[in-house]
């Protein structure tokens, strides 16, 4: 149920000169709407791809919750995206206890109107070109909270086509923001550093 959410649309339209004169033409009843510079505009398509904070130990607790630093360390980077004025339609995540508990916070610091849900393909060791395919057809931003070495692989395909190249090492409790313009993904920022 991913598809249809990962970017944000900033254009206000993707119509060709003759669609938007048509269009306006029938909204409006002007006629010498041709008389006007439509150019096609293409999307631009944001995806937050979210690495887990710290886990504990698993002889410690076998499931993995967070740790008290993971914790500090999501709601820190949460925080760092609410100032940035991130907007973030939905967050899916893993199921793993660990992402999931990432995505609560998230979801409680950014208030995604479509919420929080599970969503296969981001498992560890899940094929990133699943995922890959369904933010090609996003249209509105979206976070995924998963794991090594997906994150690193779904990274890597979006930006170079070959998820065995390194473009990015996910720490925990890292954001990586990710632009698509003209059907070409690329890496626009990531959050600061967790601290220790």
């Amino acid at each position: 149920m991913l598809s249809g959410i990962l970017y944000e649309q900033r254009s206000f339209s993707t119509a060709t000169s003759e669609q938007g004169a048509d269009l306006l033409e029938r909204r409006i009843g002007v006629s010498w709407i041709s008389y006007l510079n439509f150019t096609k505009v293409s999307l631009i398509v944001h995806a937050f791809l979210v690495r887990h904070g710290d886990a504990v130990a698993e002889v410690d607790n076998p499931k993995r919750p967070l740790s008290v630093n993971g914790r500090q360390n999501v709601h820190r980077m949460a925080h760092w995206a609410l100032r940035r004025n991130f907007q973030i339609s939905a967050i899916y995540h893993s199921g793993i206890l660990r992402a999931f508990e990432t995505a609560q916070i998230l979801a409680e610091v950014l208030a995604p109107p479509l919420g929080l849900h599970l969503h296969a393909g981001l498992l560890p060791e899940d094929d990133p070109a699943i995922v890959k395919a369904e933010l090609d057809l996003m249209d509105h931003p979206v976070a995924l909270v998963g794991h090594l070495p997906h994150l690193n692989r779904l990274a890597a395909l979006l930006t170079s086509g070959d998820p065995e190249r390194a473009v990015v090492e996910f720490l925990p409790a890292m954001m990586v923001g990710f632009e698509k313009q003209n059907h070409q993904w690329k890496i626009a920022w990531r959050s600061e550093e967790p601290a220790v």
